[in-house]
């Protein structure tokens, strides 16, 4: 039996009782990893970052975090069952190699994080420039004028939106007709502008990333404090 002056964790069964916050982590990983596939396959963005002007595919920069949060909801749920089947053991060895995994993790997601402050507005501006070239090509009937129509269309329709702050000017009522949506001349001036739609999709979807990427941060610091509470216990317990 461990000394009362030893915290609970300590105690023979405290590594079956862990098991419970451990299996927190495995819980989390399997939700950013739901997460990250939903977000991996959205119609939205599957429909622009899957498009292809003449030889130049729809910038895909967005999809980096999103492998990003798969690779780490994965390995989440691998490394939380590390850490219940090491409580549940008692063994330092697996504790120290939980808590040795989570630091790697916590560090790769610090990194991702910096990345992902980083090019925020960049990938916004990436997709508003592939879609203002294939504007353009569309407008002045360049020999892949079939093709840039069909990428316009799918912008079009995909984020209900007509024209840019910058193009729009030059779109004639045929223009319009041709490359809008039937309904385009319902939708609001406001609320008609791609390049805003591109900012508010993309924006949201980042919020999103960021809000799961907070929670993983924060549930790994507890969990690496609990694992050295543990792991400590168990080294003192030994020694009785």
């Amino acid at each position: 039996m461990c000394p009362s002056r030893l915290l609970p964790s300590c105690s023979k069964h405290s590594g079956f009782h862990s098991t419970e916050r451990f299996f927190l982590l495995e819980l989390a990983g399997g939700i950013i990893l739901g997460v990250a596939l939903w977000l991996r396959h959205d119609s939205q963005t599957t429909n622009l970052l899957y498009l292809q002007l003449g030889e130049k595919p729809a910038p895909n920069t967005f999809y980096v975090g999103i492998y990003i949060l798969i690779a780490v909801g994965a390995v989440m749920m691998f490394v939380g069952f590390l850490g219940c089947y090491g409580a549940i053991q008692e063994s330092q060895c697996l504790l120290g190699t939980f808590f040795t995994c989570l630091v790697i993790l916590f560090a790769c997601e610090v990194a991702a994080g910096i990345w992902g402050f980083v090019n925020k507005d960049q990938i916004a501006k990436d997709v508003k420039q592939f879609y203002d070239q294939a504007l353009q090509q569309a407008l002045m009937g360049e020999p892949d004028a079939n093709n840039a129509k069909a990428v316009v269309k799918t912008f079009h329709e995909t984020l209900d939106c007509c024209g840019s702050d910058i193009l729009t000017s030059t779109f004639t009522p045929v223009w319009r007709e041709d490359l809008c949506r039937k309904d385009a001349s319902k939708i609001p001036f406001a609320n008609a502008n791609c390049h805003k739609k591109i900012d508010e999709l993309f924006s949201g979807k980042l919020y999103l990333i960021g809000i799961a990427a907070v929670v993983v941060a924060v549930i790994m610091i507890f969990e690496m404090i609990l694992s050295m509470v543990l792991c400590c216990g168990i080294r003192n317990s030994s020694v009785y």
